[in-house]
């Protein structure tokens, strides 16, 4: 307590020699946050803090924790222009649409009279299913398999060359094709007989015979078709996946304008700040944590210790996915569990300094439907944690961060778990991780499955976008934890804290690597 008065008298002087009086809450709010630091560089956040202060022009010489907390923020991002920032949580609601314009072969901003609504009216479902296939097809009809100006390319290595990509409309005006390509949406019009499905019409398959390529092929994926068209029916002999590409290629058709979302107008990806202060801090982390039941006295425990631990060396972020309950039905119960998080985070003087404590809420957590994209935990609920850790972030689920240049999609769902579930052929070879990820990034969606297995806004499915393709995908799927990389894009599983011995995941954005770690039993 004599050091905390200490420091507030060294802020009060350094204040007062600038002209300024500053009030009580918001010198022992400074001084709070700067204890953990050394002498010298408490000295240097005290300058840093007081100038950004002068430089708000305040209208009366009163110092308020408002205008410390502005510019603590402001002196964290010196060196950056105003709207970069090293670390920011972006919610589903506020990601920007993006629609496809066949003429000039390119993505442009939806138009700004589409009004987003949960409650979407029917042709909603019509227009991001059309959104989908039109971004899946720009990409796959100027791959090298179907680009006139290529060499003969062959599909999933059958030797096939000089391919065409068809529309169904196509195979309709005839009775007879040989070495049809077709990309449509993989449906059941009527019970037990599938379908591939395009803007043109639809028509039905027979995938008795067909080889399969790596994935999980379910019913509301879009798939690429290679077979026979008889008398009404495609007889299927190969089916894959539209080809994957890379982020770099697939932004040059969205220009310079920021498709990821943000304050920022340009996309942060190009920050040539923001990619030197990624270079500059290889210790850098964050941290994702899934199944944290704060009713559970072992987990609160080792959440405990997680957080104890990290409060000498704290990490950019520490990422706490639901379900927070593992009893369902005592609402009540998870608010006095939030203060308890709350009593313990804030005893960590450093990483209340210094980490983003950010909660991503699971379709089982109280006050949201079992429906994708899903607003943020309550504060009614989890308002007692906010207050005792300013820090903590609200998030949607799933929600997007972005740490300097890199882009990262957080979402908490059984997603592994619904992929095999419902795959209409489970591959015999290969790891599973890798026919998860392929799905993901071949579909370019969080949501490759029928709405009724993965209910989903229709009017938010850019919230479950992965196109173009971010550094790293997070799923919170309780499943064995997993990470694999394609197409330089890391699909990491975390797994389920509780039930893996409580392991978890850290991220090191500088090098891009994946750490497992756990919390170990106590040695008595």
């Amino acid at each position: 307590m004599n050091e905390i008065a200490r420091i507030k008298s060294q802020i009060a002087s350094r204040f007062s020699i600038g002209g300024f009086q500053i009030r009580s809450d918001a010198n022992i709010f400074l001084a709070q946050q700067i204890q953990p630091l050394s002498e010298s560089e408490r000295k240097t956040w005290i300058t840093n803090v007081a100038n950004h202060v002068q430089s708000q022009n305040l209208a009366q010489p009163i110092v308020e924790r408002k205008h410390i907390e502005l510019a603590i923020k402001e002196a964290s991002n010196t060196g950056l222009d105003d709207a970069e920032s090293v670390f920011q949580v972006i919610s589903a609601f506020d990601v920007p649409s993006f629609v496809y314009v066949e003429e000039k072969k390119k993505f442009l901003p939806a138009p700004t009279d589409t009004k987003h609504q949960l409650l979407a009216p029917p042709d909603a479902k019509s227009n991001y299913l059309r959104e989908r296939y039109l971004m899946l097809w720009q990409k796959t009809h100027r791959h090298e398999m179907f680009s006139q100006r290529s060499t003969p390319a062959t599909v999933s290595g059958t030797g096939k060359s000089k391919l065409t990509l068809r529309k169904v409309e196509t195979l309709l005006s005839t009775s007879k094709m040989n070495d049809v390509v077709l990309l449509g949406l993989l449906t059941q019009l009527t019970e037990g007989r599938f379908y591939l499905e395009d803007l043109t019409g639809s028509v039905p398959i027979d995938v008795s015979t067909a080889a399969f390529s790596a994935g999980l092929f379910c019913e509301g994926c879009f798939v690429l078709a290679y077979g026979k068209f008889r008398d009404g029916m495609l007889k299927i002999e190969e089916l894959g996946f539209p080809p994957p590409e890379l982020a770099a290629s697939s932004r040059a058709f969205f220009g310079s304008v920021n498709g990821w979302g943000g304050p920022s107008k340009t996309l942060l990806k190009h920050s040539r700040n923001l990619a030197e202060l990624e270079k500059a801090n290889p210790d850098h982390s964050l941290i994702f944590v899934s199944d944290c039941w704060l009713d559970s006295v072992e987990v609160m425990e080792k959440l405990k210790q997680l957080l104890k631990g990290y409060d000498d060396f704290p990490p950019v972020a520490i990422v706490l996915m639901g379900p927070f309950g593992k009893q369902q039905d005592n609402v009540y119960g998870l608010k006095s569990r939030f203060q308890m998080l709350g009593e313990v985070l804030s005893s960590c003087e450093k990483l209340k300094a210094q980490t983003d404590l950010v909660l991503v809420p699971s379709c089982d957590d109280p006050a949201a439907a079992n429906i994708l994209p899903r607003p943020p935990l309550p504060s009614a609920i989890a308002g007692e944690l906010v207050k005792r850790y300013p820090r903590t972030i609200l998030a949607t689920n799933p929600c997007r961060l972005q740490y300097c240049t890199q882009q990262i999609v957080v979402c908490r769902a059984d997603l592994v778990t619904k992929l095999c579930r419902n795959t209409i052929h489970f591959p015999k070879q290969g790891h599973l991780e890798e026919h998860f990820a392929r799905t993901l990034i071949s579909q370019g969606t969080l949501a490759p499955l029928h709405p009724i297995a993965f209910p989903t806004h229709w009017s938010y499915d850019a919230a479950l976008s992965l196109y173009p393709l971010p550094d790293l995908v997070v799923i919170g799927d309780p499943c064995q934890a997993f990470q694999t990389t394609e197409q330089e894009c890391t699909v990491l599983n975390v797994g389920s804290f509780p039930k893996s011995k409580f392991t978890f995941k850290v991220y090191y954005p500088s090098n891009r690597t994946v750490e497992d770690s756990q919390i170990p039993d106590e040695v008595e």
